[in-house]
């Protein structure tokens, strides 16, 4: 069996579930990793922009964040915060958007909380805030949220609401203009959970090689279903080798540690 650690399987995981069609809005870290990964891995003609302006960029060099000047090479246009938040509003191309995002906690419907722990006014800890999350949440037809599996991560309430996840009332979010996202996931470093669309709750769709649903539930702080579960495919040599020497050669993100 292949060694690799679990940041390598959770961007590969990412990466086979962006498409060929898919818009990509992406941040700075394994998001890079994950988003260069797919052009490689499962779609090829899928697009690359960034809230500081770059849209569908080249990525020949992995960026350190979206302001590296590396998000610019190749690009169709450099452009502006504006221009990139307008491709996440527009109708015609919103729900084409997968949005890549983090955060500190995640509740059952996936909505995120990247502002502080606490009381907003009086806080355990502050975190730098949603920045564009809140909006690529809001207008994006999918959700791709990369997430810690830690049971304080998992919350049935958010110490503070940063981003929006799967809508209650469907119709009164369509009514103010924002989007319903479809196929929307999360993936941590034990698992990759969607959302049911009857109850649109989170629910452990599969597990990595070597981990047990039993494993993964115990760290996660709300009841999840699990009945329709499954072991997750492994990375192929293939996968691995783009990874490693093609997207993140000198380990700057994706650390070489084999899986525990």
């Amino acid at each position: 069996m292949l060694e690799y650690s679990r940041q390598e399987m959770m961007a590969i995981v990412a990466a086979r579930e962006i498409r060929d069609e898919d818009i990509v809005f992406c941040g700075t870290g394994i998001s890079m990793v994950a988003a260069m990964a797919a052009k490689h891995i499962s779609a090829p003609h899928s697009i690359i922009f960034f809230e500081t302006g770059g849209i569908d960029c080249e990525l020949q060099e992995l960026p350190l964040s979206v302001g590296d000047p590396r998000v610019m090479l190749g690009t169709t246009i450099n452009a502006g915060l504006a221009e990139s938040f307008a491709i996440l509003q527009n109708p015609r191309t919103s729900h084409r958007v997968v949005a890549i995002l983090g955060a500190a906690q995640i509740d059952p419907y996936g909505s995120l909380n990247s502002t502080c722990l606490g009381n907003y006014r009086h806080p355990k800890m502050r975190f730098p805030g949603a920045g564009g999350a809140c909006d690529a949440a809001a207008y994006a037809g999918r959700v791709i949220t990369f997430m810690k599996q830690e049971r304080r991560r998992f919350v049935t309430a958010l110490d503070y609401v940063s981003s929006p996840g799967m809508p209650q009332d469907p119709e009164n979010r369509k009514r103010q203009g924002l989007s319903i996202p479809v196929d929307s996931i999360v993936i941590t470093d034990m698992a990759l959970f969607r959302f049911s669309k009857d109850s649109r709750r989170m629910y452990l769709w599969g597990y990595y090689p070597g981990i047990t649903p039993d494993e993964v539930i115990k760290d996660v702080g709300f009841s999840i279903e699990t009945r329709e579960s499954r072991e997750i495919t492994s990375p192929s040599s293939e996968e691995l080798r783009l990874v490693r020497e093609k997207i993140d050669p000198l380990g700057l993100i994706i650390k070489r540690k084999p899986k525990a």
